[in-house]
């Protein structure tokens, strides 16, 4: 464990963001780097080099720091345990958790927030303020008996990739206990990086723990001349022209276990370099299956298609842009996965194969992937 802090900084257009590491068993730089966002609510990005999501990782890595988070979850939690990851960006990272702390009790289960309505009853939403997609919806299980455990939850962990201030915790908090989660004892926030100096626990109270890898305070000094960047209409929450079938669930409507399910005939070429990349939110699923990949020798990478907008610079060297495969008219991206890279790209997704753009596909000579259970 390194004992002494680290400083890092990045100089972005719209102003310098300082960050001070406190000591930790991992070096700051190999789990994340920075980047500006094309937002004019929030200039930075804490860019993970472990989450999948704006740059490719190796799925073992990214099971790694799933055990990591899970080992620092208290053991003694009061269940139910519910499990919630958060849109977009943490729905795998929230599911791989949940699948590493449930080994160790049976009484977990696990749901994500969305921006995509499954035409069921909800249970809440929250705002996620310095957001390019600032609403967020929590559906209520369908099935009685997860419908049950959620409402009787007596933990929550909530997860995240990083927390700058800690506000969408705290906001995703007060909707749960509002909207009926009236037996909450204990409250677990997991993240990756943590910048937000016990926010949480400040707001919440002493039966909060705040778990993550690295943990530290940032500064950011804005350039108060440098012009606002345009964002483009990300926000929508809705469905769309390609609608989700509720039975091919894999976390909105509630989960304990999510089945290996895709592609299970495809067969690969050990040291193939292959890559993987999950559409929006259909993230976990397709982890699955980059790692059954990588465990049958290939050299595989995953990665996924987001809504975020990101400039170029830093940590995002490459970007794709291209119209969702929902059908609701918004730009998604791609980073830092280039035309060329791999010798085989697999693109999963759970709408129709028609619903994934053309452009896509032929920039990456790619082959797409449908959950079709």
């Amino acid at each position: 464990m390194s004992q002494e802090s680290t400083k890092m900084s990045a100089s972005l257009m719209r102003g310098r963001l300082q960050v001070n590491v406190a000591p930790s068993e991992f070096l700051p730089e190999s789990l994340f780097g920075f980047a500006e966002r094309r937002n004019p609510k929030r200039a930075f990005l804490f860019v993970s080099r472990v989450l999948g999501k704006h740059i490719p990782v190796k799925p073992s890595i990214m099971q790694l720091t799933y055990e990591r988070l899970a080992e620092q979850i208290p053991s003694d939690l009061p269940g139910p345990v519910l499990v919630v990851g958060m849109a977009e960006t943490a729905v795998g990272l929230g599911a791989g958790v949940h699948r590493a702390y449930s080994a160790t009790r049976p009484d977990t289960l696990y749901i994500v927030s969305t921006r995509h309505p499954v035409g069921s009853q909800l249970l809440t939403r929250f705002e996620e303020e310095h957001s390019h997609a600032s609403a967020h919806l929590i559906h209520l299980p369908i099935d009685p008996e997860l419908r049950e455990a959620m409402l009787n939850s007596r933990s929550l962990v909530l997860v995240d990739d990083e927390a700058s201030t800690g506000k969408t915790f705290i906001n995703l908090h007060q909707a749960l206990i509002g909207s009926g989660l009236s037996k909450v004892e204990r409250v677990v926030t997991c993240v990756l990086t943590d910048w937000s100096n016990d926010a949480v626990t400040d707001s919440i109270g002493a039966e909060v723990a705040q778990v993550s890898l690295v943990r530290g305070e940032y500064q950011f000094i804005e350039d108060p001349d440098a012009p606002l960047p345009e964002m483009p209409e990300l926000g929508t929450v809705a469905v769309g022209q390609w609608p989700i079938d509720p039975l091919n669930d894999w976390g909105r409507l509630g989960t304990r276990f999510v089945e290996d399910s895709l592609a299970p005939q495809i067969s690969v070429v050990p040291g193939q370099r292959i890559m993987v990349i999950g559409t929006g939110e259909f993230v976990w699923k397709p982890f699955l299956l980059a790692e059954r990949l990588e465990r049958a020798g290939a050299e595989v990478y995953f990665s996924s298609t987001t809504r975020s907008p990101i400039a170029l610079g830093h940590s995002i060297q490459h970007a794709l842009s291209f119209s969702d495969n929902y059908g609701l008219g918004i730009v998604n991206f791609l980073y830092n996965v280039a035309p060329g890279q791999f010798d085989r790209v697999l693109i999963c997704s759970e709408t129709d194969a028609m619903a994934v753009p053309s452009s896509l596909i032929d920039a990456l000579n790619a082959e797409v992937i449908v959950d079709e259970r």
